[in-house]
């Protein structure tokens, strides 16, 4: 465990200074395939989800190790002080503190499968019909919208953020493409999300983040060298 997690921070450390050179957001390659067995389904979900990634990739390398480690593998905080060179103490405050910026970004209730599938559902449905209020009804106002493009597909540089500007610009993107326009659902890190395709191409993978009643956020991964390997299929 200590040479695994020593290896990952290095690892860690290099690709956040990699990233600094990023065009744009910065999103993990989505995992795209079947969903998981419905006993692990929910725990599985929240700890793979693209928003939940989002957040890890905020904190410091030894920050999220500390964190993953002890909430996520159940390690006690002298293996974790072990595996960092730390003390017990010092490593308790790093999760204590690691946790805490976590749950400031994270919706703070678990979200049934069957309420991200009614979202997910009125999404597509508003999207395909262009519908501008209904997809105001199912934003929240605080809703965001991150994607990552990578400079090779075309992407907003920046977080947008609000529901009704999110709105305004899913309209504004998706408009040209209307009649080539195919959205399905598929199983995105555990969760339903969706898959884009315009002329039979795949343009994008959709992961949402939600509370159950409102999309607080919306990750769209359009970096076709994130999109590569993604086998898309209809989730039924």
């Amino acid at each position: 465990m200590t040479t695994t997690t020593r290896l990952c921070i290095d690892r860690l450390r290099h690709l956040r200074a990699e990233r600094e050179a990023y065009i744009g957001p910065w999103l993990p390659e989505p995992l795209v395939g079947e969903a998981p067995a419905p006993d692990a389904a929910t725990e599985l979900a929240s700890d793979l989800s693209i928003a939940f990634l989002a957040v890890l990739e905020r904190l410091a390398p030894e920050e999220r190790a500390a964190f993953l480690l002890h909430d996520v593998f159940d390690s006690d905080y002298d293996e974790i002080a072990s595996a960092l060179g730390k003390t017990a103490a010092a490593c308790r405050q790093i999760v204590s503190r690691a946790r805490r910026r976590v749950r400031e970004e994270r919706p703070r209730v678990r979200v049934s499968a069957a309420a991200r599938e009614r979202l997910v559902d009125s999404f597509m449905r508003a999207i395909e019909l262009r519908d501008r209020d209904a997809l105001l009804a199912v934003f929240a106002e605080e809703a965001t919208l991150t994607s990552d493009g990578g400079g090779k597909a075309k992407a907003a540089q920046k977080v947008v953020r609000g529901g009704a500007r999110v709105v305004r610009f899913l309209l504004g993107v998706l408009s040209a493409a209307r009649e080539q326009l195919e959205l399905r659902k598929v199983v995105v890190n555990g969760e339903t999300g969706i898959a884009l395709r315009v002329g039979g191409r795949l343009i994008s993978v959709m992961s949402l983040a939600t509370d159950g009643r409102r999309i607080l956020g919306v990750y769209s991964v359009l970096n076709p060298d994130k999109l590569c390997g993604v086998p898309v299929t209809e989730r039924h």
